[in-house]
């Protein structure tokens, strides 16, 4: 058992959707979060862009001797996760893969909705994933670009949100499962459930990570603390609405201090290179 902690990255507060589903489902682990707010949002940057923040944010998360790192960003997952996998020796575990082994096992999902970021969605990377394994399904892509920011401003549930939705849900209302590929998007999910079929799965990333965890780093990775674990939040950009939606989405639970961390911008020179 190795009880070093999760890393985890994500541009904002979106990868919190992640860390909650994988504390409900392994309390013990001890996780370092890293939202990368100084840089939000990813999803419009170049991919040359998206790789080099993507190793800033490993790099990171490495000088807390992590066991493994979850980028829990759709769009760093897409354009950086096979370039940082060759890079470190460390296992790193992005959003697209354990979603794509679910849908390959699921015979009755047919006709697949992907919704995220125009980043995401350009780099055809769910798609081509998914076509490998099931190459019958019918998938309709749908970049959300406004729906990431919105997330961070805490316009979740308003009519804003809900026109927003209902604009970019056009043409997906019949899919069999509608695929949240940026983890901002499990915060708008009863309002995505609105425009979908009643049968319709939604499916969240950050579950599926959840499930598939123990699979991915094996037994000898995971925490065999008997109390439940710590978590320690660091930001690039305190200037931001991330407190207050991340202690709605946890519901007050699980957040400790946010550390200011604007001193790793200042030694590592992030962002600023």
């Amino acid at each position: 058992m190795d009880n070093r902690p999760i890393g985890m990255f994500d541009s904002g507060v979106g990868g919190l959707t992640v860390y909650k589903e994988v504390l409900k489902r392994y309390p013990n682990e001890n996780i370092i979060y890293l939202g990368d707010t100084k840089s939000f949002p990813y999803g419009s940057k170049s991919k040359e862009s998206i790789i080099n923040l993507t190793k800033q944010g490993i790099e990171f998360l490495l000088k807390f001797n992590v066991k493994a790192i979850i980028i829990a960003c759709g769009t760093a997952t897409s354009q950086a996760l096979d370039v940082v996998k060759n890079l470190y020796s460390i296992p790193i575990i992005g959003i697209i893969e354990s979603t794509v082994q679910y849908i390959s096992q699921n015979s009755n999902l047919h006709k697949i909705g992907i919704v995220a970021t125009a980043g995401t969605i350009r780099s055809n990377a769910w798609a081509s994933s998914l076509l490998k394994l099931r190459p019958d399904l019918e998938i309709i892509n749908k970049p959300c670009p406004l729906l990431a920011p919105m997330a961070e401003e805490g316009w979740t549930n308003n009519e804003i949100a809900k026109l927003a939705v209902k604009e970019y849900m056009q043409g997906l209302y019949d899919v069999d499962a509608l695929i949240l590929g940026c983890t901002h998007y499990p915060l708008f999910t009863d309002i995505f459930r609105e425009n979908l079929k009643p049968n319709a799965e939604i499916i969240n990333t950050g579950t599926m990570i959840a499930n598939d965890l123990e699979n991915k780093l094996g037994k000898k990775l995971l925490c065999d603390s008997s109390s439940n674990g710590n978590s320690e939040i660091y930001l690039t950009d305190t200037e931001c609405n991330f407190l207050s939606v991340a202690e709605k989405l946890l519901n007050n639970r699980n957040i400790s201090p946010i550390r200011d961390a604007l001193f790793w911008a200042k030694h590592l020179n992030f962002n600023n290179k």
